[in-house]
Formats: C-alpha cells, structure tokens, sequence
C-alpha cells in the first residue's frame, strides 16, 4: 500500500519547479527501486513457492501416470491373452474336423504299413516253397525228382483249401463268440471275413492279412514232412496226410500257442501268467513237421536196398540244387522270423524287426560253420551238404528266441544247433531211420531245442524276470509298477510243456493217419516202382531231365 505500482510514475510526469523537481525526483527514484526491490523479493517467493508446488503436482502426475501405464499394460496383456484363447478356442472349434481326418490319416498309413510289411514276408515266407523243393530234390536220386516235386506242389495247393476251409477256423477262428482253451470254430470257410449289407457295399478287415500269413507257416510245415517220406511213399496216401497236417494236426497246436490256447499266457484257462515264449515256431511250425516227418520214415520204412551194405547208391544227386535251396530258405527266413512282429507301424517294431534279422543271420552262420567242421573231424573231407543242413540247422534253433535273446547268445544258440543236428543225424543212421533230407534232425531236433533256447537265453535280468513276448521290456507284474518276480521258472515250464505236447500230439496224430494208410498198403510204393524210380513209373515225362546229346 505505501509503494504501489504507479507511484514514481505519477510524480515523474508532474511539472514542477526544477530544484524540488529534481529533489523529489530523486526521492521518487529511491523510492522507487526500494519499493521495487520488496515487491521483486515477494514476487520471488511467490514464484519459487508456486513452482516447488508444481514440481510437486508434476511428481504425482507421474506417479499416477506410471500406475496408468502399467494398467494399460496390464490390460492390453489380458487382451492378448483374451484374443489368443478366443483364436484357439475357434482353431479348436471350427479344426475338428481336421483333427480327426489327421488322426484317421494316421491310422491309414499305419494299417497300410502293417500290410505292406506282412504280404511282403508272407509272400518270402511262401518263397521258401522253392527252397524246400530244390534241396529235397538235390538230395534224392535224380529219378525220383518229378514225384517230389508233384508232393511240394501239391502241399502248398492242398494246404491252401485246407487252411481256408477249416484249419484256420480251429487256429483263429473266433468269430463272434469267444476264444476257446483247445480250439476255435468260428469263419470256417472265410466266413465273416468280410461284412456286406443289402445293397452289397463291403466292409473290409484285417482277417485276410492274417489269413494270408498265416497261411504261408501252415505250408511249410507240411511240405517239411515230405522229405521224411521221398522215394518211396504213393502219392494218395500222402495227399491224405497233407490234408490231415493241414487241417487238424498243425491248426490245432497254433491255436494252443500263437492263437491264445492254453499254453498261452493268461490267467483264465492258460497254464500260467507269463506262457510259452516261441516268437516265429521252432516248436510249433519246424518240430511239428520234423516229428510228422520222423513218424512218416518210421511207418513207411527205409527205401528198399539204403542199408543192405551199398548195393546201391544213395548219395545226393545235386549239390548244386541243395546248395541253391539252401540259400533260397535262408533268404525266405527272413520273412519268416522278422514278420513274425506282425507289425511295421512304430520304431520299436522296426528295431525289434532288426534285431530278430541279426539274430537269425548270426544263428545260421556259426550253425553252418559248425557242421561243416565236425564233418571235416569225423570223416575228413569237406561235406556241403552237411553244411546246408547245418545252416538250416541253424535257423531252425534261432527261430523260437530270435525276438528276446542278445546277438552273442544267437551266436551260442546255432553252434550247440550244430552238435544237436550232427548228434540226431548220426543217431537216424545208427538205429537205421531212413531219413534222406535229415528232416528230422533239422526241424524235429534243432526245433525242440530252438524252443527251449529261448526260454534259457531270454534277455531278462538273471533267472528270476522275462522278458519274452514283452520285447525289450520285461513281463509285468500284476500291479503293472515292476518285472514279475518268477517269471523265468514260468517260461521255462511252459515250453518244456510246449515241446512235450508238440512231440505227443504231432507224433501221435501222425501215427493215426499214417499206420493205417500203411495197412492198407495206400502208403509205401513197392520195391519194383522204387528200383525204376518213381518218374518211370508214375510220371510223364517219364524223367526230370533231358541229357541227350546230339552231334
């Protein structure tokens, strides 16, 4: 109030004398920037105070411009969220669909796979056919070779309708009703095979696949009982037995085995938990006809003149033959022992398909080797044939456990095969069983003890676990958390009872057939069609061969 603003402006612009004019301009001045000088230092204040009020504001502006960012943040964050579960939400919804097709996709290259895998070892394991073929014909005297080729022929067409009609009914054949202990009777004739409606649209399964492999092993084990019997059997009598190995004799002991009978595992109506362990039939395809074709040279008897001191000549007519059919067989093996995976649609098949491949090869090497150095021991000279018979010697042994036993026990395996063949071979001899292929020996000896190889060199941990069907694993306890203790002792039961029920049922079922057949002289050719050879005189041409030379 007592320096306003315009005070030195009013009395710097009223006249006045100059001396007190001037004096009171100077007091005006003085007073002035005195007046000045207190108003600048309020103003001052007022300044600093408005902006240490400012400063202040600013700073909660900015903490509450931090808190709305990190709210917006926040927001947008859960908007993202939002937006993904919604465009997952609609993937899911509107790829249903998509999924399904995928996973029906899956499943089509997997069952095409299983296909594919199983015509192609079926179709090697049928292959075999030739193998069986050359060898017995190698073996046996060259007039003779037209009759054992019509007895493989035929076993395989015979077999065929067999297999089809009623053998793999009472093997496989369940139907719509339930598995049985001893044997099936559903699809007899290939019956339910397939499904059709009334406008006759079908239905396809995987029964046919199954047939089709299965009917290759039922093949070979009835072609491996002619060689028992050449040279000197009728051709009707033997069609007989063919249709009665076929349909009844082999059909039942698969079903016992691989087609859940009671000597499978299970706690039902089989002979223990864990069950036999025979992955592609030492015992049930090789042992059954090794002991058919044993029961066969025992019934018909030895051809006329083979132990009468060397009136005639026995020895084998082609080497070149045995040794084509042998490599025929060990090629055809493959299909035999790797298919039995039944599968090819995971890695783990595949690896198991590896294994089971290496195995048998291993088996079959050191077999062959093996004969082929106890021959050079016992007669010394170098024996080929007796090497072929050791390969399949071999093979045979491998064949139960090639699916759960390591390599240096596949190894093992085929050189014990290779004494076990060269043992029972010797001993046909000595007690005089005409057996001209060593069917026997191969299939019936080396095939008892394929099976029980594989229950003593399963690769399960010690003699207390087994591994054997469970592949790479072991078989589990009930509870499913840990190996079942006893395992082992239950495997090993199992197929000591496999190989005793395999020698009594094929043996006896055998012996029904065939010595009745013998009877009623329906079996064995007469020493004059033997001595002509049975080409010359029940064969047209009247010989396998054309040597003829012309100048």
């Amino acid at each position: 109030a007592l320096c306003p603003s315009s005070f030195a402006a009013r009395f710097s612009v009223r006249p006045a004398p100059t001396d007190v004019m001037k004096t009171i301009a100077r007091l005006a001045v003085l007073g002035a920037v005195a007046c000045g000088s207190a108003w600048a230092d309020s103003e001052t204040e007022a300044l600093h105070a408005q902006l240490a009020a400012f400063e202040a504001e600013f700073r909660r502006f900015s903490q509450h411009e931090s808190t709305l960012n990190d709210r917006i943040a926040a927001l947008e964050s859960s908007q993202r969220r939002l937006a993904v579960a919604e465009l997952e939400a609609w993937a899911i919804a509107n790829n249903t669909g998509g999924i399904a097709m995928n996973a029906g996709s899956i499943a089509d290259l997997q069952s095409a796979s299983d296909h594919t895998w199983l015509i192609l070892c079926g179709a090697m394991v049928m292959f075999m056919q030739a193998g069986f073929a050359m060898v017995e014909a190698g073996c046996c005297r060259a007039k003779n070779v037209q009759n054992i080729l019509m007895k493989n022929l035929s076993d395989v067409c015979v077999g065929t309708i067999c297999w089809w009609a009623v053998g793999w009914t009472l093997a496989y054949g369940i139907g719509s009703g339930e598995n049985n202990a001893f044997a099936n009777d559903g699809q007899a004739f290939g019956t339910s095979f397939t499904e059709v409606d009334k406008d006759g649209t079908f239905t396809p399964s995987n029964t046919m696949l199954a047939w089709f492999f299965q009917w290759a092993f039922c093949s070979a084990a009835a072609t491996i009982v002619s060689g028992g019997v050449a040279e000197r059997v009728q051709f009707p009598g033997y069609l007989l037995y063919t249709i009665f190995m076929t349909s009844w004799i082999y059909p039942v002991i698969v079903h016992w085995t691989w087609g859940y009978g009671w000597l499978s595992g299970g706690t039902d109506y089989q002979i223990n938990p864990v069950g036999f362990m025979d992955f592609a039939g030492s015992g049930i395809v090789h042992m059954t006809g090794g002991v058919g074709a044993l029961v066969g040279a025992v019934v018909v008897g030895p051809r006329a003149n083979r132990f009468d001191n060397g009136l005639e000549s026995f020895d084998p007519h082609s080497l070149p033959l045995i040794v084509l059919g042998t490599f025929i067989l060990w090629f055809g093996w493959y299909g035999f022992n790797c298919g039995s995976t039944l599968s090819m649609a995971s890695a783990a098949k595949g690896q198991m398909a590896a294994q089971v491949a290496a195995n048998t090869t291993l088996s079959a090497a050191t077999a062959g080797l093996g004969v082929l150095a106890l021959r050079f021991a016992i007669y010394r000279k170098y024996d080929i044939g007796g090497m072929c018979n050791g390969i399949l010697a071999g093979l045979v042994s491998i064949t139960a456990g090639c699916g759960n036993v390591e390599g240096g026990s596949a190894v093992l395996i085929g050189l014990i095969g290779a004494f076990i063949y060269q043992g029972s071979s010797s001993l046909m001899q000595k007690i005089k069983i005409d057996d001209p292929i060593d069917a026997f020996s191969v299939h019936g000896a080396c095939g008892a003890w394929g099976v029980l190889a594989a229950a003593l060199f399963d690769w399960g941990t010690g003699v207390d676990y087994f591994n054997g069907w469970s592949g790479w694993g072991c078989v589990q306890n009930e509870a499913g958390d840990g190996c079942r203790s006893g395992a082992f002792g239950e495997a090993l039961g199992a197929n000591i009872l496999e190989i005793l029920m395999v020698l009594l049922w094929s043996g006896g079922m055998s012996a029904i057939i065939l010595v009745p057949l013998r009877v009623l002289r329906l079996l064995r050719a007469d020493d004059d069609t033997q001595e002509k050879g049975m080409d010359v005189v029940k064969h047209s041409p009247n010989k396998a061969y054309s040597m003829d030379q012309k100048a």
